[in-house]
């Protein structure tokens, strides 16, 4: 493999943060696109659009994933035509359908919240009894950014969350007293060589994560805490590249709220913050080759993700302008505005870490707040 060439999967902006760190290593980027105005698909000379699964994966050494919206009988397709696919369509699984998730997760011994799998609306009265009201419901398939969740807060509301959801199964687990929540990137080798980056606290509004710090700022035990339980994620997963493993942290006490099989919005701090970016950590773990230093470079780093306007205006018109506040780096994702849509993101990195999240807040407040003044 003098030069490799990756597939991957989407060519979305995940994609397209992966492109400069193949560059760097002078690995060969491949993309299957929905469509050429795909985020990646603007950047990448190497595109397939539309194509066929296994006939991309038979052109690369191995095949990645940008997204899990991968139908596995085209993923078993490959494996048989003798494509490598990293993560495997098993360790995929994970991240694809939250009910195999959950249930495996408890049966391996790991802290998930309480749960039941409701095949009907009587199923999911039950739940809510046993596990009490309010209650919330999970679409196994196809969900993200707070879409295919409902709360409901009594029995009455069942049937109709189930149509909201495109009907049963789905997950039925208790409403988790949030103190905080985490996540934990966990970078794989095929054999198992592992490398994990320090605990990031996520801040969600409506189920979609708005800022992160790094370090988190939470007590030591529960930080521990949080990294071993990755750990054990990361065995039971067996994904290779990146692994995010999304935590709740309740009462002190961490919980496995759900994993990605890929690099992960919860870790786009490490582009500016750390020794070896997530992006190049994911392709150094799919080509089998040595997993680069986790550790922060940097006091504190803070992001914040630009999401379109209410009023539809387009941030980047003030991108100028931000760029004028120290110490911050903006990274756009080349899509259209639309209102709640992830643009971009802007990251600040310095010493203190309260001063740089404010930063950090002031950038992003130039883009989405006050982009009237820059037209």
């Amino acid at each position: 493999m003098t030069h490799p060439r990756v597939g991957v999967v989407g060519a979305g902006q995940l994609a397209r943060m992966m492109l400069p760190e193949a560059i760097a290593l002078d690995v060969g980027l491949a993309l299957l696109a929905a469509d050429p105005s795909d985020a990646a698909a603007q950047r990448c000379p190497d595109v397939t659009v539309g194509g066929d699964l296994v006939s991309f994966a038979a052109d690369c050494d191995a095949l990645t994933f940008d997204h899990e919206l991968v139908d596995p009988a085209a993923l078993g397709q490959a494996v048989e035509a003798g494509a490598v696919l990293r993560p495997s369509p098993r360790a995929l699984r994970f991240a694809q359908d939250k009910i195999h998730q959950r249930t495996q997760f408890a049966a391996h011994g790991l802290p998930v919240p309480e749960h039941a799998v409701a095949e009907h609306a009587d199923g999911v009265r039950a739940a809510g009894e046993a596990l009490g009201w309010p209650l919330v419901l999970k679409a196994p398939l196809g969900g993200y950014d707070g879409r295919g969740v409902v709360t409901i807060d009594g029995p009455d509301a069942a049937t109709t969350a189930l149509e909201a959801l495109g009907g049963p199964p789905v997950l039925a687990e208790r409403t988790v007293a949030l103190d905080a929540e985490l996540a934990v990137l966990v970078a794989r080798r095929p054999g198992g060589e592992t490398v994990r980056y320090p605990p990031t606290l996520t801040v969600q509004v409506d189920g979609i994560c708005t800022e992160l710090l790094a370090p988190a700022g939470l007590p030591a035990a529960v930080l521990d805490e949080a990294t071993a339980v990755a750990d054990r994620v990361g065995a039971v997963v067996d994904a290779v590249g990146i692994l995010a493993v999304e935590l709740f942290v309740e009462h002190g006490r961490v919980l496995v709220n759900e994993v990605a099989t890929r690099p992960h919005n919860s870790g786009h701090w490490t582009i500016d913050g750390a020794a070896t970016s997530q992006f190049a950590n994911h392709l150094r773990g799919v080509l089998d080759w040595p997993l680069g230093a986790t550790t922060m470079t940097v006091g504190a780093a803070a992001t914040v993700n630009i999401l379109g306007p209410a009023d539809g205006h387009d941030p980047r018109r003030a991108r100028a302008a931000t760029l004028a506040v120290p110490g911050v780096a903006v990274h756009w994702y080349g899509k259209g505005a639309r209102p709640g849509r992830k643009l971009g993101h802007v990251t600040a990195v310095g010493d203190d870490p309260s001063e740089t999240r404010a930063r950090a807040q002031r950038a992003a407040a130039i883009l989405t707040e006050e982009a009237d003044d820059a037209r």
